[in-house]
């Protein structure tokens, strides 16, 4: 039985039953990434998606709040819904060389913390939607020796679209400020 949502109290940690439903929402994720299945994972997206990974430096104690790129610098990833479906068309298409042939990866999902959402804190969203942060190790094998491992956070804001979550809001943050990767062409 779901709770309504004037019983949600904003920033407040989610119970047992959302959370093992966030987990287990990560760990389908996980598995259409791994399986290749890229255009059934888009429908986990929420057609206003925000998916951004931005860059990270190396910056002194005194200075670590700039260490990570702000809106507008750079990024990795600075994704839409729209935008994605197209980069996964191209991979269908064959015009993908990066991806050809494709990599073989591991998405590994851990240390799953989930609250409702505070509206002061996510303008736009709700008590019913759920901040979401977690853990992730990112294994990925591609041609005869190339091995890249990408370990990091993502946090989240999950959106329920009837009877399922979708990600409305992904920030992706590598541990890694260089990345030894020869391309990026890989899901978190």
């Amino acid at each position: 039985m779901r709770i309504t949502t004037a019983q949600f109290t904003a920033g407040s940690k989610a119970d047992r039953e959302i959370h093992f439903e966030v987990e287990q929402f990560y760990y389908e994720e996980a598995e259409l990434l791994d399986d290749g299945r890229f255009t059934d994972w888009l429908d986990l997206l929420d057609d206003d998606l925000d998916y951004w990974m931005p860059t990270r430096t190396n910056r002194l104690r005194r200075q670590q709040s700039l260490s990570i790129a702000s809106r507008g610098e750079a990024a990795y990833y600075e994704e839409t819904k729209e935008s994605l479906t197209w980069r996964i068309r191209r991979f269908d298409s064959g015009m993908a060389w990066a991806e050809d042939p494709p990599s073989r990866t591991r998405h590994l999902v851990t240390n799953v913390v989930v609250h409702h959402v505070d509206p002061a804190d996510q303008p736009g969203f709700t008590t019913d939607d759920l901040l979401a942060r977690s853990a992730f190790l990112v294994y990925r094998n591609r041609l005869e020796r190339e091995e890249n491992v990408f370990a990091g956070q993502r946090t989240d804001v999950l959106r329920r679209s009837g009877d399922r979550l979708r990600v409305a809001r992904r920030t992706i943050l590598l541990d890694q400020n260089i990345l030894q990767a020869k391309n990026i062409s890989t899901f978190f």
